[in-house]
């Protein structure tokens, strides 16, 4: 029996294996004069991805499948200062952990279980010719290698556990992260044609199959059905049928384009790129507005001529700006303080305004609407200013929908990938539909912030529904009350991202928020042998409930529908064995099916296979502690709905290492402490970076900025997760090099730049030795700034960059995301640290006197708290 499915939380939801009116407003043109328009050039040049090139050394580092590591290139976000030249490594750095990447020595892909009631344990008694695919052993071929690889997924052991009970702990977990629409470099092969599959399951023929050679039949591995492949698949030699492009590789694409389709019109470019609607609060003070305009004109200048672009503001009214006019910057008008009636749109849509235009003809005039914004000019406070952006959202919807958004009669109306609604808001959404009252005080407030939520959901689904992304970017020091705008990001696949002002890492974000490829109508499919058990996924999207018995009588795979398909978000898939295991491998196969921004209609499939053990060692060498620790965090902050719960989870993360310990380590001798399995040295210190950093610890002080960071750390790829839980250190030597160390407080040293990488967040801290010499400061935070911007110039969201001083106040935010190694024993400072050996006795002295004694414990005194003896460190 399958579980129900729980709610979802987040951006995230979790699903378990399957069983099978108002009067109408008047609008009004209002001119507004322009003013002349700044000819500086904009403050953020096109960002681009591209590869990270630090990787921790204290962390096995899973590598892509792609020797260039499968990142895109294109242009880095922008440099604000020029470094004596580009960053150096040595020698414990290694490449970057880039998202989903696999190597025969690290995290493995795998798809997903879906609780299949087929078996695999042995032949199953086959009438349609079994004898012969079992006594033609040299007419058949078997792929002998025994892991399929693949970027988009990675999972947290090589190997199965063949018995149920050592396999079932809860307190480790077994299973994957897939990210189904990650860029894959070099990408997978491609097939144009209809695939293989399962007459019984729906599982796709792969490299794993046993073929005969002589009839070209097929064996499932899921299923073990025998199939015909219509003859295609006959052969002279098992090398001939290497040409099969399925048969030769665990990842291919099968690629129907447009001229496949039927009824399928080529269009342009400008008609295939999909449109993008900013919508924009106009209830700003100046000091904001001005930086807002800064990033507005440089987000003109980033996006590509052919992007079709689309301008509203909102305030008590909803003003739609018309490109159709080249010397002034005008506006139809609409009311905010209810849903525009489908009069008012009617009038709107089928009038003579331009409110989508390619950015090639239109420019100018997107830079003359921006110069145009005047600040907000009444004396009310920032948080009860009147803001319609219901409304406003409304509106933008229904002109990608509507004419100006179509193609011409008689032709499919498809454009490639979803569109893209962009809200810049400074303010909560006070006025009008999925409003909230101004105060928190006011007696109704519960009731309509519970109505508020469900009407900003609804809006988010029928977004969705129309294949747009809705993403709300704040900033500014007003509350918007995060968790009313929330849903409306969440349902539709977006995401929500709180900014300290309208300046640079808001500019950053804007643009990336615009450029991101996005695919449409994802659906993933999960099948897996009949011994392993799906247990829960946590993802962007949503349980599919789709009946495919009519043409496969047997499919029992877990569909779900993807709220978008794009390259910064993952899935964590939770597995566990149904029983006992009794043969040799397991198989794991996943179909993402999605439409692309080039309109083809991608069928991915990846298909892995697991040896079984039943030796728990063996298991254990082959756990990837990374991947096993962005699982347990994935699990663990899905329940962390508020600052209650996040204390709970902290005794959780106790509770979960000391089990491991239990289970898996061993008691010391004459005594009653267990050591930590040696095997997974690295997760007990990934955990304990999780139970007291920003996801889970004091750190952060408002429960809006730890919801949003928990949102987003929920669908994050895999390299944004583990930077989230563990930040990565960096320290800045002579010469611009940078050796990476422990994120431990004995980086905090006098005459050293330290960089410090936390997801969300980054940090460049100059000691005060350092600090008091200009020239050497000047170009250590140059090179560290540099490093910084590369480290994250494919992230997004884009993080913070923050520069400070020793014994500046802001250096807490550093200090804190530390480790205090500096209370351990020397001995431990120096097996965990061992930089530390390079430094002479005077100089351990100043760095010892030179922390504050605070109750914080290191990790070796929590793991001892915990009566374990900590693992040495790998």
């Amino acid at each position: 029996m399958a579980n129900p499915t729980q709610p979802s939380v987040g951006y995230s939801f979790t699903a378990t294996s399957p069983n099978p009116d108002i009067p109408s407003p008047q609008t009004e043109k209002t001119p507004i004069p322009r003013p002349p328009i700044s000819s500086a050039p904009p403050r953020f040049p096109p960002p681009k991805l591209q590869h990270d090139p630090i990787a921790s050394p204290s962390i096995r580092t899973p590598n892509m499948l792609s020797p260039a590591n499968g990142i895109n290139s294109g242009s880095p976000i922008p440099h604000l200062s020029t470094p004596p030249g580009p960053p150096v490594f040595t020698s414990p750095v290694r490449p970057a952990a880039v998202p989903f990447r696999t190597s025969p020595a690290t995290p493995q892909p795998v798809a997903f279980s879906s609780g299949s009631s087929l078996p695999t344990s042995s032949p199953p008694p086959f009438s349609n010719g079994s004898a012969e695919l079992q006594h033609q052993v040299p007419d058949v071929i078997e792929e002998t290698s025994p892991y399929g690889e693949s970027s988009c997924v990675l999972i947290s052991a090589r190997k199965v556990l063949k018995q149920k009970k050592q396999a079932n702990v809860p307190s480790l977990g077994f299973g994957a992260l897939v990210s189904p629409g990650r860029e894959v470099s070099p990408g997978p092969q491609i097939i144009q044609r209809d695939p293989h599959r399962c007459h019984d399951c729906g599982a796709y023929a792969n490299i794993y199959c046993k073929i005969i050679l002589g009839s070209g039949q097929w064996q499932c591995v899921v299923c073990h059905n025998l199939n015909g492949s219509e003859g295609e698949y006959v052969a002279s030699s098992k090398e001939e049928l290497r040409n099969f492009p399925e048969l030769s590789s665990p990842m291919v694409d099968y690629v129907q384009t447009g001229n496949n389709r039927p009824s399928y019109v080529p269009v342009s470019d400008s008609r295939m790129s999909a449109p993008i609607i900013l919508v924009i609060d106009e209830c700003l003070d100046e000091p904001h507005l001005q930086h807002l305009q800064s990033s507005l004109h440089a987000f003109v200048e980033s996006i590509p001529p052919t992007a079709r672009i689309g301008i509203i503001l909102y305030g008590r009214t909803v003003s739609v700006y018309d490109f159709s006019e080249d010397s002034i910057a005008s506006a139809d008008v609409l009311p905010g303080d209810k849903s525009p009636t489908q009069e008012s749109l009617k009038a709107l849509l089928y009038g003579a305004g331009v409110y989508l235009s390619p950015m090639h003809a239109s420019k100018q005039v997107a830079h003359d609407i921006f110069s145009s914004l005047r600040p907000y000019k009444l004396n009310i406070p920032e948080a009860s200013r009147d803001r319609c952006l219901g409304t406003a959202v409304e509106v933008a919807l229904s002109i990608i929908q509507g004419p100006t958004a179509e193609m011409s009669r008689g032709v499919v109306k498809r454009a490639g990938g979803n569109s893209r609604i962009i809200v810049c808001a400074g303010g909560p959404n006070t006025y009008g539909p999925g409003s909230v009252p101004h105060s928190f005080t006011h007696p109704n407030y519960p009731h309509m912030e519970k109505t508020a939520l469900k009407w900003m959901e609804l809006l988010g689904r029928e977004a969705h529904q129309h294949n747009t992304v809705i993403d709300i970017l704040c900033a500014g020091t007003c509350p918007v009350r995060v968790p009313v705008l929330q849903p409306l990001a969440k349902a539709s696949g977006g995401v929500l991202v709180l900014h300290d002002d309208f300046g640079e890492a808001f500019g950053v974000n804007l643009q990336r928020a615009s450029t991101r490829a996005a695919g449409s109508h994802g659906l993933l499919e999960i099948r897996c042998s009949d011994d392993i058990l799906v247990t829960q996924v946590v993802g962007p999207g949503e349980e599919a409930h789709l009946d495919t018995h009519e043409t496969f009588k047997n499919d029992t795979a877990l569909s779900i529908q993807m709220l978008s398909v794009e390259e910064t978000q993952s899935f964590a898939v939770s597995m566990e064995n149904k029983g006992d295991i009794k043969s040799d491998h397991v198989f794991f196969q996943f179909a993402i099916q999605y439409s692309n921004v080039y309109q083809a209609d991608i069928s991915r499939v990846v298909t892995v296979r697991l040896p079984t053990v039943d030796n728990v060692s063996a298991y254990l060498e082959s756990v990837q502690d990374e991947v096993v620790a962005v699982l347990i965090a994935r699990r663990t902050l899905l329940r962390a709905k508020n600052h209650s719960d996040a204390i709970d989870m902290r005794t959780t993360i106790d509770e979960r290492v000391k089990d491991v310990a239990l289970k898996f380590g061993s008691q010391v001798p004459k005594s009653k402490l267990y050591r930590f399995p040696k095997e997974l040295s690295a997760l007990s210190e990934i955990l304990f970076h999780l139970r007291r950093g920003p996801l889970l610890g004091s750190i952060i002080g408002h429960e809006d900025e730890r919801s949003v960071l928990r949102s987003l750390f929920l669908n994050a790829s895999f390299e944004l997760s583990l930077r989230m839980v563990a930040p990565r250190c960096l320290m800045h030597r002579e010469g611009g090099t940078f050796e990476e160390v422990p994120a431990h407080d004995l980086a905090m040293q006098s005459d050293k730049a330290v960089v410090l990488d936390h997801g969300t967040d980054v940090f460049i801290w100059l000691g005060a030795e350092l600090a008091a010499d200009e020239g050497r400061s000047a170009a250590a935070l140059a090179a560290c700034r540099t490093l910084a911007e590369e480290l994250t110039e494919s992230r997004f969201p884009a993080p913070r960059i923050l520069a400070f001083k020793e014994g500046s106040s802001q250096a807490r935010y550093f200090v804190s995301r530390l480790i205090p190694a500096h209370k351990d024993p020397p001995y431990e400072q120096e097996a965990r640290f061992p930089q530390l050996r390079s430094l002479t006795t005077e100089q351990r002295t100043k760095l010892k006197s030179s922390f504050l004694f605070f109750d914080d414990p290191s990790f070796c005194e929590w793991m001892r708290s915990l009566r374990l003896v900590p693992p040495e460190p790998s």
